[in-house]
């Protein structure tokens, strides 16, 4: 019987073989992508039926799915904040067959100021930003007040007199306000609801005095009259709205937090995968009809990179692990 050889590879040819393991495993990959969708695509969006995030995930899921050639099915999975469809999209297996609209409550606000069963960051493979509304500063219509600066005067000379509501404790409704009030150096109580419907319902009955929500939940009362709106976070007036000015206007820098909306994969998709859908995603947002309907929730479209969706993410968390830092706000 030949004796086997137990001398080392050599190292050329070692090289050749590496080369050509690479070369297999990135064609392996290219040739997945370009086949990629073979099955119909899960879609998780971390909230219950219905609402503004429901309605983007199932528009999304929509045109996704004609550009696709597969069905991509919404599945909603409401509570705990985001954290338990958030746990569920990490632990999917990395093909590009579960995906999620991350939003700034399972992204943002939510990693700064809680303990959760998830890294927003490391569990996570970003694809893509779909874009954001920005929040608005809403006082009770029966306030002698008529703009912002009238707004904080009169909370300076009655500090014991207002009060506003939040959707609950380390949602942006409450992180923001405590942003602008720190900012503008004013004191204010903050009555914790759970959800953002109970804290509306207190702010019309005049139970309470102020709210930072979205400008599209704002939007049917502020053109009723039932509330008024003082001032907008982000860059520039919302076509929406354009009476009401930024926070930036008045002076005050720093208040481009939104709520805003994109889409992610579980940690490690592959980069193909990625690729195809931020560019996939990226062609539904240039879509006339879909651009439209965003522009009539009073959202501003936000196409992006995965890397810029990425230190997109990262920034707004840093932003509001800041104002929590600032404001002493730690949930458990």
């Amino acid at each position: 019987m030949p004796k086997t050889s137990n001398r080392p590879m050599p190292i050329f040819l070692s090289f050749i073989v590496a080369i050509a393991s690479l070369t297999l495993s990135i064609g392996a990959q290219a040739q997945s992508a370009t086949a990629y969708p073979v099955k119909p695509i899960k879609l998780i969006a971390p909230v219950a039926a219905g609402g503004g995030l429901d309605n983007i995930a199932r528009a999304v899921a929509e045109k996704l799915s004609r550009s696709l050639g597969q069905t991509v099915v919404v599945e909603n999975m409401g509570g705990g904040g985001g954290s338990i469809a958030s746990q569920a999209t990490a632990k999917a297996p990395a093909d590009g067959y579960t995906l999620m609209i991350a939003y700034v409550g399972t992204h943002g606000t939510n990693p700064a100021v809680r303990k959760l069963p998830y890294d927003a960051i490391k569990d996570f493979t970003p694809i893509g930003m779909i874009g954001a509304t920005p929040n608005v500063l809403i006082i009770n219509s029966e306030l002698p007040i008529k703009n912002f600066k009238e707004f904080v005067d009169y909370a300076k000379k009655n500090p014991a007199k207002l009060s506003y509501g939040s959707a609950g404790p380390g949602t942006l409704t409450h992180l923001g306000m405590e942003q602008l009030k720190l900012a503008a150096g004013i004191f204010m109580v903050h009555v914790p609801y759970r959800g953002v419907g109970p804290a509306y319902t207190d702010l019309l009955a005049g139970q309470t005095q102020a709210m930072f929500p979205t400008l599209f939940a704002a939007l049917p009362y502020i053109n009723s009259n039932r509330v008024r709106g003082l001032a907008v976070t982000g860059a520039k007036r919302s076509s929406a709205a354009p009476t009401i000015p930024t926070f930036k206007e008045l002076g005050y820098s720093g208040f481009d937090g939104q709520q805003w909306y994109g889409l992610v994969g579980p940690a490690n998709l592959p980069p193909a995968i990625t690729a195809k859908l931020n560019t996939e995603l990226n062609q539904v947002l240039a879509l006339p009809d879909f651009s439209e309907k965003m522009t009539s929730e009073a959202m501003t479209l936000m196409p992006m990179t995965p890397s810029q969706f990425s230190n997109y993410i990262k920034d707004d968390i840093a932003r509001w692990a800041k104002v929590a830092k600032d404001r002493h706000i730690e949930i458990d």
